[in-house]
Formats: structure tokens, C-alpha cells, sequence
């Protein structure tokens, strides 16, 4: 309810078959223009876009006076009638009879339309505007497809959703990439992740997943980093990681086609075409995609992670989704499980689409003994992780998971090629605000 005013109908349900029906809209001015005796106001709901005509002698003198003086982006109230018109957008309008002037507005800092474009930073500073433009409405649209499938899929599998701490007391991953804060009397970190938690869930619950922020103080000011991002993190009992890549392949074919299925209105407004997945998902191991580098010509340190140029080689030939397994062990963080038998490889993985990195997952290390040598070598001290650590003394499983990062999954299925634009209130170097 608003000033007494009850909406009966969203833009989107008025179509011929209202025809001669009364109606009342509540939304925004998204646009209007003059046409001699004729007024057209365009509203805008969550639904959409109707068109309103106010007709000179069809409207008090007031009224007409009015609607002249409404700035774009005003909230209304638009009594009238519904008629069916095949030159309105959706086969019919709504010939206005009376509008309540709800809440005004200036004149909007961008320009909702689109007939004006303004660049990123001009978009982001003013995001809550720019937020009802019809092609930002599109990609959160789809992130809110994408957030329920992989819900849904995940339940369907065992998974239960946790929430773990975001402020701790020691470093997950170690490493600088920390923001401090002042907790009460001492420092604290904000999480880079949830992965020493949801390792110990799995001695609870077997299979944990996690949607939810994670902070990296990252120097890399690129179109694909943030200093808070998004993480879907899983994790699960009595898995290694080819499990988890077999579990990858269904949750992104969940993903994919939901979002192909459900959003095919937005994916139009986007230009994007469909995303298609195949399963499964292409496998290569490490130093397979070093022999791909070697062929090509393009120079890689050993057993290091790739860079931009190694990856967008690599990419040349895997352009769709693919998994990179089988990494440098001292180049995975310190849980991640050696081979068998080959220990200066481990059971890890990099999800790939083209040259962009979705996701990382492993078979953790669930010995004790061995969790604190790998500590050692990576030179971290394990008395910093005594918390962590007393709980492989009471029957820690084997287990395995993945972090994928939820926007940049948004980037390859909006066609996006900067973070910034999947992200409703981006955070990095030089952002703090809005």
C-alpha cells in the first residue's frame, strides 16, 4: 500500500486481453514526450515497461498541467484504463486517468534510457541509478538464476548451506593478502576464506557448501580482481578431486541451463547468445598445458602458475570450459594432497573458461603429521594454525572441495569482460564508495 493506492496490475500483465479493464500501475517514469493533444509516459516496475497516454480532452486541466511538470525517474501512482493497441509495446497501453505524484525526482544523474551512454566509473559513482537501466537489471537477473541453481544443485547432492566467521583471528591461506581490523583489544583479519572451516565441517556434516563474501587485498588492479568478491565454496567427506570435477561438470550444466531456460529475456537485452557446456568437462593435466606452451613458442617458468600471456595461449586452443589438474605442488596452497607416488604434483585443479580461471579445488590433506610438514616447507608456522589443526586428532575424513567465484561465472555467461560490471557495489584500490 502506498498513500491508500494498491497496485492491481505490474507492467508486464497489461496485454490486450485487459482490454477496457481498469487498472492502476505503481513505478518509476522511465520516460515521456509530448505528441500534440497526446502525453506519453512510459512506467517502469520490476516487471518491466508499459506505456501510459494521458489524451488532452480525455484528463482534467490540472492533470494535463501536471504530468508536464513530472521529472523522469518520479515515482507514480497511474490509474486508467487498459486498451489493446498494436503499436504498444506488449499489444497494449493504458489510457491515463488519474496519476498521483508519489514521490519526485531531480533530474537523474545518468541516463536510464541508454540514448546517452556514460562511462563505468560515471555508472558505478551514481550505481543505484544506474542499477534501473534495463541492461545492469539483466545481468543481476541472471546472478539470481545462477545463485538458485547452484543452491538447488548442491542440496540435491547431500550439500547443507553453512555461514562461517568473515572476521578471524589467523590467516586461512597465509600469505600478506590480508585486511586487518581492530577487533576490541587485538588485530583480526577478514576472511580470504572459508576453507579451514568447511574442512572441518566435513567431520560434522560430510558435505558443506557456502555462498558468501570473501576479502583479498589484491595489488592487482585488472578487469577480473577485487578486494571482495563472492566465493561459492564446497566441500565434502569421502571425495577426492576428481569427484569434485565430476561434481563441477553437473553444477555448471545446472547453471548454464537454468540460466538459458529462465532468462532468455535478458539474455536478448545483453546480445549475448547462449552458453554451451559439454560434458564432460575437457580434462588436462599440467604438464600437458606446458607441452601446449612449448609447441606454441611461449615462454613459462617451471612450475609456476600461468600468467595472462600463458593462459590466453592456452586458450587458443580451449575456449570453452576445461579443468587444468595435476599442478605443481609448492605452487598449490599448503592442503592441497600430493600424488601418489609423484609428490611434486597434487591432486588439484584450475576450472577454465578460455583464459579465465572460474574456479580451484583439490583432495585435501587430511593427516595431521603431513598438514604441518606442508606448513614448513611453505614457510608458515603451525603453531599459527593450533586451531586448525586439533581437530585432525578426532577423526578428520578424507574430503575435497572447490572456491569458484560467482562473478567471475557471471562474467563468461553475460558476455562481460570487466568485473566491475557483474558486481552490484564493486570494492577494489581505488573504490570504497557507493
Amino acid at each position: 500500500m502506498t498513500y491508500g493506492i494498491k497496485r492491481t496490475h505490474l507492467a508486464s500483465e497489461i496485454t490486450p486481453e485487459l482490454d477496457g479493464s481498469q487498472v492502476t500501475l505503481l513505478g518509476w517514469l522511465h520516460e515521456k514526450r509530448d505528441l500534440g493533444g497526446l502525453r506519453f509516459l512510459v512506467i517502469r516496475d520490476r516487471s518491466g515497461l508499459v506505456q501510459a497516454i494521458a489524451a488532452k480532452k480525455e484528463v482534467s486541466r490540472e492533470l494535463w498541467d501536471e504530468i508536464s511538470s513530472f521529472k523522469r525517474e518520479s515515482v507514480l501512482a497511474v490509474k486508467g484504463i487498459a486498451k489493446a493497441s498494436p503499436q504498444a509495446p506488449g499489444g497494449a497501453e493504458v489510457r491515463i486517468r488519474e496519476v498521483t505524484l508519489i514521490s519526485p525526482s531531480e533530474d537523474p544523474p545518468i541516463d536510464v534510457v541508454g540514448k546517452t551512454n556514460a562511462d563505468l566509473d560515471t555508472r558505478l559513482d551514481n550505481r543505484i541509478v544506474d542499477l534501473r537501466r534495463t541492461e545492469p537489471q539483466a545481468i543481476f537477473r541472471i546472478q539470481s538464476t545462477v545463485s538458485s541453481a547452484i543452491r538447488s544443485y548442491l542440496r540435491e547432492n547431500g550439500f547443507i548451506e553453512i555461514f562461517t566467521p568473515k572476521i578471524i583471528a589467523t590467516a586461512t591461506e597465509g600469505g600478506a593478502s590480508l585486511f586487518s581490523v581492530f577487533y576490541y583489544d587485538r588485530i583480526a583479519y577478514l576472511s580470504q576464506s572459508p576453507q579451514l572451516y568447511k574442512e572441518q565441517l566435513t567431520s560434522a556434516f560430510e558435505r558443506v557448501f557456502e555462498i558468501a563474501p570473501a576479502f583479498r587485498a589484491e595489488e592487482s588492479d585488472t578487469q577480473r580482481h577485487l578486494s571482495e568478491i563472492t566465493m561459492v565454496d564446497a566441500e565434502a567427506a569421502f571425495m577426492d578431486y576428481q569427484d569434485i570435477m565430476s561434481l563441477l561438470d553437473g553444477l555448471v550444466e545446472r547453471v548454464v541451463k537454468t540460466v538459458n531456460k529462465e532468462n532468455q529475456k535478458e539474455l536478448k537485452v545483453l546480445g549475448r547468445e547462449e552458453v554451451e557446456v559439454k560434458l564432460p568437462i575437457p580434462r588436462i593435466t599440467y604438464d600437458e598445458a606446458v607441452s601446449v606452451l612449448e609447441r606454441k613458442g611461449v615462454e613459462h617458468e617451471k612450475d609456476a602458475d600461468f600468467g595472462t600471456v600463458q593462459l590466453k595461449a592456452l586458450s587458443e586452443e580451449l575456449s570453452d570450459f576445461y579443468f587444468i589438474t595435476d599442478w605443481p605442488t609448492a605452487a598449490r596452497p599448503f592442503y592441497a594432497k600430493p600424488l601418489e607416488g609423484r609428490p611434486e604434483r597434487c591432486e588439484s585443479f584450475d576450472l577454465m573458461y578460455g583464459w579465465i580461471e572460474l574456479a580451484s579445488g583439490a583432495t585435501r590433506i587430511n593427516d595431521g603429521k603431513l598438514l604441518k610438514e606442508r606448513m614448513s616447507s611453505q614457510g608458515l608456522n603451525p603453531d599459527s594454525f593450533k586451531t586448525h589443526l586439533k581437530w585432525f586428532n578426532y577423526g578428520m575424513p578424507p574430503h575435497a572441495g572447490f572456491g569458484l567465484g560467482l562473478a567471475r561465472l557471471l562474467m563468461v555467461l553475460t558476455g562481460k569482460d570487466n568485473i566491475r560490471e557483474v558486481v552490484m557495489f564493486p570494492r577494489d584500490k581505488r573504490r570504497l564508495e557507493p
